[in-house]
């Protein structure tokens, strides 16, 4: 029997009113709400149904994170939902790489991701032979992967990291020489850190790059501090090393997030993907976002029509597949990541 609570559109208007991010595509009238619940109470009794989670990333559009989803964070925080669910079902609005980690750590689930776009920049970027002829010529070097990289890369290396942990584990690791991939930009803010730190590590790094986090600069912090003097400006650490160091804080998503609620400032530079943006003016409306954000088209992929269309009947390509052996060598690369984290 299905008990699942329905949302109405004027309860899905109250939470999402207060977003106005990137023009139209995100700005929630009555009109566009009472075109979402149908669908959105259509999900939820699906879920209900078939005992399935939504995982969503904080850069997917409002509608998902705040209509369907059940847990929402960053790529670390939701891994660690992945583990945690007993749904038999997980789908993963984010993109495919996210997916082919929670199925790395539960083999037994489906998996299915919905995202209309099959792709991220920095995952694309490297793949398994790369990874191998790195380990030929650099032999000495533990290999670190940022956890934006497919199954088969992950299974080539020594440790997974994220965004929000990548200075802890990295300063953990006993070997000095470090070769960190895919993100050249977080490669070098992980060299200036351990050296800020005082932390004796060669740091080499591979050559890609987000598209949306690589497109911030100086001049665009010069300016806004201009126009608003008490800004507190946040990156990520997939920006530039100059962005970065001319920023108040760099953290991860969930750490953005915690840094803006416990600082007294009202006004910030959020210089990461439109969707914490989002997330950001609905749950801390007192504060005030300026500048400009950039939206990922591979994020943005994904649609509440997907995913119900995922629940319904998913296509062999909605499917998260990998290979028991590749599987099971990606696992011990996320798994010593948990060690790490535990210390």
């Amino acid at each position: 029997m299905i008990t699942t609570q329905h949302i109405t559109a004027e309860q899905l208007h109250e939470t999402l009113k207060n977003i106005k991010v990137g023009g139209s595509a995100c700005h929630y009238s009555l009109k566009k709400c009472e075109e979402f619940v149908p669908l959105i109470n259509e999900i939820r009794e699906l879920k209900e149904e078939k005992n399935a989670v939504i995982l969503v990333h904080s850069y997917v559009s409002p509608e998902i994170i705040y209509g369907v989803g059940d847990f929402v964070g960053d790529s670390y925080a939701l891994s660690k939902n992945a583990m945690q669910t007993k749904a038999d079902v997980i789908v993963f609005a984010a993109v495919r790489f996210m997916g082919e980690t929670a199925q790395i750590l539960n083999p037994e689930k489906e998996v299915l991701v919905p995202a209309a776009l099959d792709g991220c920049t920095l995952a694309d970027c490297i793949d398994a032979d790369q990874v191998r002829a790195l380990r030929r010529e650099f032999p000495d070097y533990t290999f670190v992967c940022y956890v934006n990289t497919t199954a088969e890369v992950k299974a080539e290396c020594d440790v997974c990291v994220t965004s929000a942990n990548v200075y802890r584990v990295v300063e953990q690791i006993p070997n000095d020489k470090i070769y960190f991939l895919p993100d050249k930009l977080m490669g070098q803010n992980l060299a200036n850190e351990m050296r800020r730190r005082g932390v004796k590590k060669d740091v080499r790094y591979f050559s890609g790059t987000c598209y949306v986090h690589e497109e911030y600069g100086e001049e665009q912090i010069f300016r806004i501090r201009t126009e608003y003097p008490n800004v507190k400006v946040v990156s990520h650490p997939e920006c530039k090393p100059a962005v970065c160091e001319q920023s108040d804080f760099v953290g991860s998503t969930s750490q953005m997030i915690n840094y803006m609620m416990e600082t007294e400032s009202k006004e910030f530079l959020m210089l990461t993907e439109c969707g914490l943006s989002s997330r950001l003016q609905k749950e801390f409306p007192d504060k005030r976002l300026v500048g400009t954000c950039t939206l990922c088209r591979y994020m943005k992929s994904n649609t509440l029509e997907d995913i119900l269309r995922v629940l319904k009947n998913p296509a062999p390509s909605d499917r998260v597949l990998i290979r028991e052996d590749i599987r099971q060598k990606a696992a011990r690369c996320v798994e010593a990541m948990f060690a790490y984290t535990r210390q």
